[in-house]
């Protein structure tokens, strides 16, 4: 009897953790799928973003800065992975 507890304790401590990792995985892919519509009049950083759609495969990174950036503007670039990435190093209109 005193070598069955601690196999019991083990096993709800496996079970615990299992239950935790799933609930984490099925919580995180959700936001995964998410797709962002920018619509009317949308501007960032004195740049035009109106009627753009980012999912997935065609992502945006929006950098903004204080001052000017040196290469500032934005450029379509491939991910690596099959995708699009917009990256946009812009300054922030105070």
């Amino acid at each position: 009897m005193a070598a069955l507890k601690p196999t019991v304790i083990t096993l709800a401590t496996l079970a615990f953790l299992l239950t935790l990792t799933v609930g984490w995985s099925v919580a995180l892919s959700s936001g995964v799928s998410a797709e962002v519509r920018f619509g009317r009049n949308v501007r960032v950083g004195g740049h035009d973003f109106s009627h753009q759609r980012f999912n997935r495969k065609r992502r945006a990174e929006i950098y903004l800065y204080d001052r000017a950036p040196a290469r500032s503007g934005c450029v379509w670039r491939s991910d690596g992975r099959g995708g699009k990435v917009k990256t946009c190093h812009l300054r922030a209109i105070r």
